[in-house]
C-alpha cells in the first residue's frame, strides 16, 4: 500500500464511503423518474436484456447514457474547479466564473450558426478552442496592470468574458432564430436526451485530462505553497502552469461539448473536498471526482421531479444550488480583507 494511504486512513475510508455513496446515487439516477423501475428490474435489464420491454429499453437506452454523462461531467467539472482555485490561488475561481464555459459554448454556437458542421468530434475541438481562448483572454486580462494577476482582478476579468460571450451568444441567435432549439441545450446546461454515442467522441480526453489532474497533483501542492517556494525546490513552475491550463481546458470543454453550460460545481466542491481532507490536492482531487459526480447525479434526479412531467435543465439546478454559495463565498472574501458588502 501507498505510504500516503497508510498515512491518512480516515480519508482513504472517506473515499471508501463516497464512492458508495456515488454507487447509490447512480442507481437511484437510473432507477427514478417520470417511470419508476424497481432495482431488480435494473438489474435484469444488464443480466438479461429484453429489448421487447419497455423498462429495459428506458434504462438502457435512455437512463444509463444519461447517469453515465451526469458523472462524467460532475467529475470533469469539480477537477477543473480545483486546478483553477490552485493555479490562481482564488477561492472563487471555476470554468463558470472565469468565462471557459462561456467561451466554449459561444464557439459553439457560433459554429452552428455560420459552418455545415455535422459531427460531435468537430464540436469538441471547437469548444476546446473557445475554452482555450477564453483562458487566454482572462490570463491576460487580469495581469494587466502593476500588481499583476491578483485574486480580484481575475475575477473582474472572468466576470467580463462571460458577460461578453453570453452577449454574443444572444446575437448569434438573434441572427439566426431557427438555431435556437438546436442549441438551447448549450445555453441552459442539459443531459436529457443524450445517448452512449455521443460520449465516445469525448471520453479519451476527459479520461486523459483526468490521468493528468491525477498527476499534477503533487506539482500543484508546490506550487500552490508560492511561486518563489516553488523555484527554489526546482519545479519548473511555467511548465506546470501550462500543464494544469490545458488540463482544466480538456475537461471543461469536453463537458461543454456535450453537456452545455454547467455551472457552479467547479466552485461549490472544491471547497467542500478542501473542508474534508485540507489542501494536499493528492487527496482534494479524487475526492473532488467523486463528489462533483455525487451532485450532479442528484442534480440531474431532482430535475426531473421538480417541473413534472417535464424537467429542469441541470444547469438550472446547479446554479440554484451555486448561486447562493458564489455569494456566500464573495461577501466571506470581502469581509476578510476588510471591505464591506
Amino acid at each position: 500500500m501507498s505510504p500516503l494511504f497508510r498515512q491518512t486512513p480516515g480519508k482513504v475510508w472517506g473515499l471508501v464511503f463516497g464512492f458508495f455513496l456515488f454507487i447509490i446515487c447512480f442507481v437511484g439516477s437510473i432507477v427514478l423518474g417520470t417511470t419508476k423501475i424497481p432495482v431488480m428490474m435494473a438489474v435484469e435489464s444488464f443480466i438479461q436484456y429484453d429489448p421487447s420491454s419497455n423498462d429495459h429499453v428506458i434504462i438502457q437506452t435512455t437512463r444509463l447514457p444519461r447517469a453515465l454523462f451526469a458523472a462524467l461531467i460532475g467529475s470533469n467539472l469539480a477537477i477543473a474547479g480545483a486546478l483553477m482555485q490552485a493555479l490562481t490561488r482564488n477561492p472563487l475561481a471555476s470554468p463558470s466564473i472565469f468565462g471557459i464555459n462561456a467561451g466554449a459554448v459561444f464557439l459553439v454556437v457560433l459554429a452552428l450558426t455560420f459552418l455545415p458542421i455535422s459531427s460531435l468530434n468537430q464540436l469538441v475541438w471547437i469548444a476546446f478552442l473557445g475554452a482555450g481562448f477564453a483562458a487566454f483572454a482572462v490570463y491576460f486580462l487580469g495581469s494587466l496592470g502593476r500588481d499583476g494577476l491578483t485574486p480580484v482582478k481575475v475575477v473582474l476579468a472572468g466576470s467580463a468574458m462571460t458577460a461578453l460571450f453570453t452577449s454574443f451568444t444572444q446575437g448569434m441567435l438573434v441572427i439566426d432564430e431557427a438555431r435556437l432549439q438546436s442549441v438551447l441545450f448549450w445555453l441552459a446546461g442539459s443531459i436529457a436526451g443524450k445517448t452512449a454515442d455521443g460520449l465516445l467522441p469525448v471520453l479519451p480526453y476527459m479520461i486523459v485530462a483526468g490521468v493528468a489532474a491525477l498527476v499534477l497533483a503533487q506539482p500543484v501542492n508546490i506550487l500552490a505553497s508560492g511561486e518563489e517556494v516553488a523555484k527554489g525546490l526546482g519545479q519548473r513552475t511555467t511548465f506546470v502552469k501550462l500543464a494544469v491550463a490545458v488540463t482544466v481546458i480538456l475537461l471543461a470543454g469536453s463537458s461543454v461539448a456535450v453537456a452545455g453550460s454547467i455551472g457552479f460545481v467547479g466552485l461549490v466542491i472544491p471547497h467542500v473536498a478542501r473542508i474534508l481532507v485540507g489542501t494536499d490536492y493528492r487527496w482534494v482531487i479524487p475526492y473532488s471526482a467523486i463528489l462533483g459526480a455525487i451532485l450532479l447525479l442528484v442534480a440531474d434526479t431532482v430535475a426531473r421531479f421538480v417541473v413534472m412531467p417535464g424537467e429542469l435543465p441541470i444547469g438550472v439546478m446547479t446554479g440554484m444550488i451555486g448561486g447562493p454559495f458564489f455569494i456566500y463565498m464573495a461577501r466571506k472574501g470581502l469581509r476578510s480583507k476588510g471591505v464591506s458588502a
